[in-house]
């Protein structure tokens, strides 16, 4: 049982099981939209509380590696974006236009948090500067994701720019409002961790089970096979093994140390699904937002498998004086 909880996340055992449940159980137009109303409320209060719990010193003291900071969201914002544009339209008459639009989508959000975090910890890297660049890349996502994805994805497809001021008060809105709480409420929610984790999972897991169920009563999922998902599923494997090649190799051209090539390999090659997922729903129409959503979980379970394995090898290494003289 240890060894499967080590390899596989529960977590992403809950959104398959919410997929598929969607994809099987007829749901009546009434309760689906019932369902969205209750996804929008979760989601206003899961950045409330993200807000709320997030301390600004952090942010302030990971500043100042501004080599560092400035890699990991070049990493994020540029690289990744140019490699999803690139990979989506080489991919799309494999897996089809909706998929790769999900690729695509997938290169424009933020990293992730609190695997990026765990990861460099596990690896022995600079742990102050990835939970900095964490969370200044998800502070910015909030922003930049829906422009580039208005940008390059399209108006039409985004919601136009109403689709950013979704963004702005479903999401930046909360979150400013849980920043102002932060001084009250703050401490209380950073010892109670399983508060924020609860929240989030459950949030996922209801967006997931909505989205699919929508696309299904459209019938979104005509157009997708098996061997799609099993194409997607090699590309993101492409994709993952590009970006942890050049944020390892390229920490290591602008001379960054050990430590701090790990918190770059760790944050500059994810992406969140936390924050992704929400975001599709605010971004897309329902059924839209649950194809969008495919390359994003199959990324997020490929991300902590190859990852988890990265970390515990860097942590091995870091035991030998010889690794870290010839990786430093």
């Amino acid at each position: 049982m240890r060894v499967l909880r080590r390899w596989v996340d529960p977590f992403v055992v809950g959104i398959l099981i919410a997929l598929v449940l969607g994809l099987v159980l007829p749901v009546p137009d009434a309760l689906r939209g019932a369902i969205e109303g209750v996804g929008d409320v979760a989601v206003f209060l899961l950045f409330l509380v993200y807000g709320a719990r997030l301390s600004t010193r952090e942010v302030l003291g990971g500043l100042k590696n501004v080599r560092l900071q400035s890699s990991i969201l070049g990493s994020t914002y540029l690289l990744f974006p140019l490699l999803g544009l690139s990979v989506s339209w080489v991919a799309a008459p494999i897996i089809g236009d909706a998929l790769a639009a999900g690729v695509l989508f997938l290169s424009l959000l933020p990293s992730t948090v609190q695997s990026s975090v765990a990861f460099v910890s596990v690896a022995r890297g600079n742990v102050a500067g990835a939970i900095c660049a964490a969370t200044i890349s998800n502070l910015l996502g909030m922003v930049l994701t829906p422009l580039l994805v208005l940008w390059l994805m399209g108006a039409s497809g985004a919601g136009g720019l109403g689709g950013l001021r979704s963004v702005l008060l479903q999401l930046l809105l909360p979150f400013v409002v849980g920043q102002l709480l932060q001084p009250l409420v703050g401490t209380w929610l950073r010892a109670h961790k399983w508060l924020t984790t609860l929240l989030d999972r459950s949030t996922i897991i209801l967006i997931v089970f909505g989205a699919v169920a929508s696309a299904t009563a459209d019938g979104v999922w005509s157009s997708v096979s098996w061997v799609m998902i099993a194409a997607l599923l090699v590309i993101s494997a492409v994709v993952l093994a590009i970006m942890l090649a050049a944020t390892w190799w390229g920490g290591r051209g602008i001379r960054l140390n050990r430590a701090d090539r790990i918190a770059l390999l760790m944050c500059g090659s994810k992406k969140s699904l936390a924050t992704g997922l929400p975001m599709a729903v605010v971004l897309f129409p329902a059924a839209t937002a649950a194809t969008i959503a495919v390359p994003l979980i199959i990324f997020h379970q490929l991300q902590l498998v190859v990852c988890a394995a990265l970390a515990r090898r860097l942590a091995r290494n870091s035991e030998d004086p010889g690794v870290v003289a010839t990786q430093a």
